[in-house]
């Protein structure tokens, strides 16, 4: 993957990841900003959960609560280099503890 493409394909990942949050018709409200390549989302709880590009690497990196998580994207989706979990299971999963409530990016 060139530079470009990995350009590409973090857009489209930050882009989903504010639209589902912006679509979110829970109770909880889960407030979505993007400064730089970093995106936060914040719960009513006071948690964060932070994606950035780690562009030397051609990764997208995931901070939750309960962990830090290194994707690369592969078959068409960003997997975890530890799990092989993919990155919207990850990320609903962490959203969901956070939010007290399910939440998902699928």
């Amino acid at each position: 993957m060139n530079d470009s493409e990995f350009h590409q394909l973090a857009d489209q990942l930050m882009s989903n990841i504010e639209n589902a949050v912006d679509n979110f018709d829970g109770d909880s409200d889960i407030d979505c900003e993007t400064n730089g390549g970093v995106l936060t989302l914040t719960f009513e709880n006071g948690s964060k959960i932070v994606i950035n590009r780690q562009e030397p690497f051609h990764q997208v990196w995931l901070a939750t609560k309960t962990g830090g998580y290194h994707f690369n994207y592969r078959e068409n989706e960003w997997h975890c280099d530890r799990s092989g979990k993919t990155f919207y299971t990850l990320l609903s999963e962490a959203a969901t503890a956070q939010a007290g409530e399910e939440v998902s990016f699928d």
